[in-house]
């Protein structure tokens, strides 16, 4: 721990020209003190580091010094490849090796370029919770995190929809963070799933490593399972009778696979206006979603959800009558 303590701190001050003591204390997360006995230590050992007093005063490292301590560990190597995305990198456990693996970087890289890393980030960030929602980090994702990057199994207790508590041995495959929620995708009896890590009540990390299928592809299983989620919600039809503006403007109030495929089929009408059957979750759902299109939209069928329409017609027509 100590060792890779004093690391970081040659090769910030490799990439810096001074550091006060406060600043290193901040980095490295110790007291100045520790500081001051880590800075004693590396001087003892031969490399250079060179205390100034005074409130310009701080650390530096003399004539030029340059570590060749650079390469990287496989874990700050993959570490790196996920440094655009700060807060998922804290919640998986692994900012410390991202932190050190940027610093390796840095240091490799010509006078010329030592700024472009602090550049990006100036320039680049990535949010990925969606707006109104209150990101929670999943108490045991660090756990989980551990088994996906090792390759180990997992044995873990979780939480179904319907509030049962099962057993489950799994090989976690990969991890996918959507709208700020964590899933973990793995292989469990020959078949892939995917688990919300919030729903897991306990996890072991086993010490058997497990044989990963070079062939699954996260992004395309992914996708493809996100489609079908989306579509399996799909469970009830509402036809609707359209105008233009209101076809125009239905992928934007509905679900926009749904919407492309009830306007491909759609049958116009006389007055111009296409008459399209469209999915959707159920009617308290399509009742949400298409009140925004107005007189643009004019449910047809089911009756019941016609006859909810005419009744918030009727009362927004007296409100504002």
């Amino acid at each position: 721990m100590r060792a890779a303590r004093l690391i970081k701190m040659v090769l910030l001050l490799q990439n810096r020209a001074s550091m006060t003591a406060a600043e290193l204390a901040a980095e490295l997360e110790v007291s100045e003190r520790t500081v001051t006995r880590d800075a004693l230590a590396l001087s003892e050992a031969g490399v250079p580091v060179f205390s100034e007093r005074g409130r310009a005063g701080g650390y530096r490292l003399v004539g030029g010094y340059r570590t060749r301590l650079t390469g990287l560990a496989k874990d700050e190597a993959e570490a790196l490849f996920l440094s655009g995305l700060p807060g998922a990198l804290r919640d998986m456990g692994l900012q410390d090796a991202a932190s050190a693996a940027r610093l390796k970087v840095s240091a490799a890289l010509l006078p010329s370029l030592a700024d472009a890393p602090g550049s990006a980030a100036r320039r680049f960030h990535l949010d990925a919770p969606g707006w109104y929602q209150e990101p929670v980090t999943p108490e045991l994702l660090p756990a989980v995190a551990e088994a996906v990057w090792d390759d180990r199994r997992l044995s873990a207790r979780y939480r179904r929809g319907d509030g049962e508590e099962v057993e489950r041995e799994l090989e976690p495959y990969g991890l996918v963070l959507k709208a700020g929620v964590w899933y973990v995708c793995a292989r469990a009896g020959g078949s892939y799933r995917t688990y919300r890590v919030d729903r897991f009540t306990a996890v072991a990390v086993g010490g058997e490593r497990f044989d990963r299928d070079p062939d699954f592809d996260l992004p395309v299983f992914w996708a493809e399972r996100a489609l079908e989620f989306a579509r399996s919600l799909l469970r009830a039809e509402v036809v609707l009778r359209l105008t233009e503006a209101g076809a125009r403007r239905l992928p934007y109030v509905t679900d926009r696979a749904a919407a492309e495929e009830a306007l491909a089929g759609a049958v116009p009408e006389v007055d111009g206006r296409v008459t399209a059957t469209l999915r959707v979750e159920d009617e308290e759902v399509a009742f949400g979603q298409l009140f925004g299109l107005g007189p643009e939209a004019e449910v047809v069928a089911p009756a019941s959800l016609r006859a909810r329409f005419a009744e918030a017609a009727r009362a927004a027509a007296e409100r504002y009558r």
